[in-house]
């Protein structure tokens, strides 16, 4: 673990280093996803685990088959994924705001039709 930070001098970061930053990034994802009440934060806790898979993606592929591109595609795929799914969920969480005023995870069991009696 010690010779991951000797190799910066030398210019060289270490396919460690990518995966511990990959690995913080998902676990800081989980945790907002679990703590947070706010719809928007819990979407940014989401794109963090889907760019912390992204780094995953492409830092295998460079260090296991360096002349291939899947990992890149497969990365710019879930981008492109991940860009639909914000756009939605943003869109989602608008129509949210203008029906009561607030964006807390707490507050939407009011959005449900009463049940009727029949």
């Amino acid at each position: 673990m010690f010779d991951v930070f000797s190799n910066f001098s030398s210019g060289i970061i270490p396919m460690e280093a990518y995966l511990l930053l990959s690995l913080v990034m998902f676990f800081a994802g989980i945790y907002g996803f679990i703590s947070r009440k706010s719809l928007l934060m819990i979407l940014i806790s989401i794109e963090l685990i889907l760019n912390a898979a992204d780094i995953n993606f492409v830092v295998f592929n460079r260090y296991l088959y360096a002349g291939h591109m899947e990992g890149f595609f497969f990365a710019l795929f879930t981008i492109a994924v991940s860009a639909c799914e914000t756009a939605v969920a943003i869109a989602i969480v608008i129509n949210i705001y203008r029906n009561l005023h607030n964006v807390n995870v707490d507050s939407l069991h009011e959005l449900h039709e009463p049940e009727s009696e029949q």
